[in-house]
């Protein structure tokens, strides 16, 4: 589990085909890699990667042919910037929101505007998020947490400050770019128990349409 707040931004150091599948090593810049061990959870560019090898200042992690079709990965160079986060601790300070690590679907860059000193970036979404994105709620692209602030039908707004600009890839984005997305884990988790409700709910009422119309109410 992640929270989506960037500890480092690293750069593809390799990209090695291993038939269908790749390996991938990272430079991780300065992410401290000191309590990393094999087996562990980075987000790379918010995919969930699994550490194969590593070394003070590098990763290596191995992208499945899913992984490959669901992400930008695809579109990934050596020498690309990718946003880095480690997995939470359960005593780390939480100051984004619950990220998983999964993308839900990959979107794009439409539009990019100065505002002041911050930056406001329009991203199209893929029509079958549009259901778990909403206004002032949260959102990760490319491993960052951000917050929508503003919605048209098929894209949202992010307004980003000079801070995360700063210290994360965002700064980078440009018009066209394709971007990783996952929504909010906790509207997924909503959807689920609705729906859930909807198919094992049986009616309590015996009245219905025909009823109604029989005595005279419809």
């Amino acid at each position: 589990m992640f929270t989506g707040i960037i500890e480092a931004v690293g750069t593809i150091a390799a990209i090695t085909p291993k038939g269908e599948d790749v390996t991938i090593k990272v430079n991780t810049e300065k992410l401290d890699m000191m309590d990393v061990k094999l087996g562990d959870s980075i987000a790379t560019n918010g995919v969930c990667l699994t550490v194969i090898s590593l070394s003070e200042m590098t990763f290596s992690a191995d992208l499945s042919l899913e992984t490959l079709n669901k992400t930008g990965f695809l579109q990934y160079q050596v020498g690309d910037s990718v946003n880095l986060e480690k997995a939470m601790l359960a005593t780390s300070r939480f100051g984004g929101h619950v990220v998983s690590g999964h993308v839900d679907g990959v979107g794009e860059v439409v539009e990019r505007n100065h505002v002041g000193r911050a930056i406001e970036f329009w991203v199209r979404y893929p029509r079958e998020l549009s259901k778990y994105i909403a206004e002032k709620g949260s959102v990760t692209v490319d491993g960052i947490s951000l917050t929508v602030n503003a919605l048209r039908k098929d894209a949202f707004r992010l307004t980003i400050v000079p801070h995360t600009l700063s210290e994360t890839t965002i700064d980078h984005f440009q018009v066209g770019q394709k971007v990783n997305l996952e929504v909010d884990v906790m509207a997924r988790y909503i959807e689920r128990l609705l729906t859930s409700r909807q198919d094992n709910d049986q009616p309590s009422s015996k009245v219905t349409l025909e009823f109604l119309q029989q005595n005279g109410f419809a």
